[in-house]
């Protein structure tokens, strides 16, 4: 893994994806560890987490998370997601983040050394080319070690280096007795979210 400690870094998180490959991976991404593991490899100056909302946001299951990125070392970018049901009758959420992600990577861009990109969705493939033509590496973290991988391979193969989410486990994971404890607390509360996470719902590709 190539990072200098005089590098400007930022990170720049898709939510829905990286929640999509960490639960493919099977464990729980510890988010105050994943900043830690970046400053002490860089200068990290920007760490921003990329979703959507339902307009009932008061009451969605992923508000804990987001309130908590909020007040620790996180930049949260969020719009209004759709629902529909789609012709089998399952419930989708319309939430796709690329545009507002793209916006910040270009803007950004000028005043970083090296972008690392959270997310594997081939629509990216032109972002990492047009900021790398400014002179900035990229690195792309997803996972190659799920059937079928969560990058897609020309994105990988653009980036300068990728990152495979399944080596940083043990990193940037969250502590399984700390998890179970979580969700005994969760358990106990007086009002409960739905038991699956927000992010599960939301249709990237639309």
């Amino acid at each position: 893994m190539n990072f200098y400690q005089d590098e400007r870094v930022a990170l720049f998180i898709d939510g829905a994806n990286l929640y999509a490959t960490a639960k493919a991976l099977g464990f729980d991404i510890d988010y105050k560890r994943l900043l830690g593991f970046f400053r002490k490899r860089s200068r990290l100056i920007r760490a921003i987490y990329y979703t959507a909302l339902m307009d009932d946001a008061e009451y969605s299951p992923i508000r804990p998370l987001i309130d908590w990125l909020d007040y620790n070392g996180y930049k949260v970018v969020t719009k209004p997601a759709k629902e529909f049901t789609d012709s089998m009758g399952r419930r989708k959420i319309k939430g796709n983040m690329d545009i507002e992600l793209a916006i910040d990577v270009m803007q950004l861009s000028d005043n970083l050394d090296h972008i690392v990109l959270f997310s594997g969705d081939g629509d990216f493939r032109s972002l990492v080319s047009a900021v790398q033509a400014k002179g900035r590496r990229v690195s792309v973290v997803s996972t190659l070690t799920t059937r079928p991988p969560m990058v897609a391979d020309d994105l990988r193969r653009q980036g300068d280096q990728f990152i495979d989410l399944a080596d940083l486990r043990d990193e940037i994971g969250r502590d399984p007795v700390d998890r179970d404890s979580r969700q005994r607390d969760r358990n106990h509360a007086s009002v409960q979210a739905p038991d699956r996470n927000f992010e599960e719902f939301v249709d990237d590709n639309i």
